[in-house]
């Protein structure tokens, strides 16, 4: 029988709601943190896709409500824990929320740290590709490119490399740590935030699309690897978690081929993009709105960069779910909700 007790922050976000699925299914006990305003009504929606009651697993999970930031909270929550899965963070590209950007992402991770030294407890932490270095123009980007300063870096990688530097800090004092970097993730979540927003958009009839490459990962293998990393106790270790690197137009093109929706057939150039940053940011400046688009996201949109996974498949055999099956299970998910 698992006695394993997890403890899960992000637990309602895209890979938060994934984990905790995937860590019930094996028999783990469970508790979840979430802020006293959230709704959890995502996670149960998760729970529901992969068929069966969604109610039996989701009636397993003990959720906390709480802060990251508080520090005696972390540590009482936590003490009976075997495991901690460190998933929580500000996703954001906004310079005008940069302070609390910077006060979570460092600073509850931090306290994270600190907690699973003093009690001994492993941790697995949920980093990003956008900590990598970028190297040689063209090259493949493996965790061995380590963090270039640059100005163009937004203010989200620079809070996801500051916050991995505290878990690197850890294992240096004794922690058992290992962190994933994945890809822009692909699943079904919350059609109107992150990366599932894709499909929405496409759906409603998307038109433009750039030159930008990148890499992508299903979220069931960015959750099945967390798992099997903490099983087979691969410590002091970074993965890079990534299926395939793919152009942005490509991705358009097969999202909307299987909602049988039109593709996007303009291309948009990165002056006429770094105008509409422009708009969005003088929109949010006057209306208070957090801008839909920044120019950290425009100029990443014709970034063309590859990222390797040779290093999780050799440590683990592991095999990723291809990205045009990820993207035909997505959208199956997508019409059916």
């Amino acid at each position: 029988m698992n006695t394993q007790l997890a403890f899960v922050t992000g637990a309602t976000g895209l890979v938060g709601s994934h984990l905790l699925y995937d860590l019930l299914r094996k028999g783990y006990y469970v508790k979840a943190l979430k802020r006293q305003q959230s709704d959890v009504l995502q996670v149960h929606k998760t729970f529901g896709l992969y068929g069966g009651d969604a109610d039996v697993p989701f009636k397993k999970i003990k959720w906390i409500d709480g802060e990251l930031l508080d520090f005696q909270f972390v540590s009482k929550t936590i003490d009976d824990c075997t495991q901690v899965y460190h998933s929580a963070a500000v996703i954001s590209f906004s310079h005008a929320d940069r302070a609390e950007i910077m006060r979570v992402n460092v600073g509850g991770t931090a306290n994270i740290v600190k907690n699973c030294i003093d009690k001994t407890i492993p941790l697995c932490h949920v980093s990003s590709i956008a900590t990598l270095g970028r190297g040689e123009k063209g090259g493949v980007i493996t965790e061995n490119n380590l963090w270039q300063t640059d100005r163009r870096r937004s203010v989200y990688s620079f809070s996801k490399y500051k916050a991995e530097l505290e878990v690197w800090r850890g294992i240096s004092e004794g922690l058992q740590a290992v962190i994933v970097n994945p890809a822009v993730i692909i699943g079904p979540g919350d059609w109107t935030k992150g990366s599932s927003k894709f499909f929405s958009q496409v759906y409603r009839g998307l038109r433009y699309y750039t030159s930008g490459i990148t890499g992508f990962v299903d979220v069931r293998d960015v959750s099945r690897c967390m798992i099997q990393l903490m099983e087979q106790e691969r410590f002091g270790e970074r993965y890079i978690l990534v299926a395939e690197n793919m152009g942005y137009r490509e991705l358009f093109n097969r999202i909307a081929d299987s909602l049988k929706v039109k593709r996007p057939t303009v291309a948009i150039q990165p002056f006429a993009m770094k105008i509409v940053s422009q708009v969005a940011w003088l929109i949010a400046v006057f209306t208070g709105k957090i801008p839909s688009l920044t120019k950290e996201t425009a100029r990443s949109a014709f970034q063309q960069i590859r990222f390797s996974n040779e290093k999780i498949r050799k440590a683990m055999g592991y095999e990723f779910i291809s990205l045009e099956k990820s993207i035909e299970e997505c959208c199956s998910f997508f019409i059916r909700k």
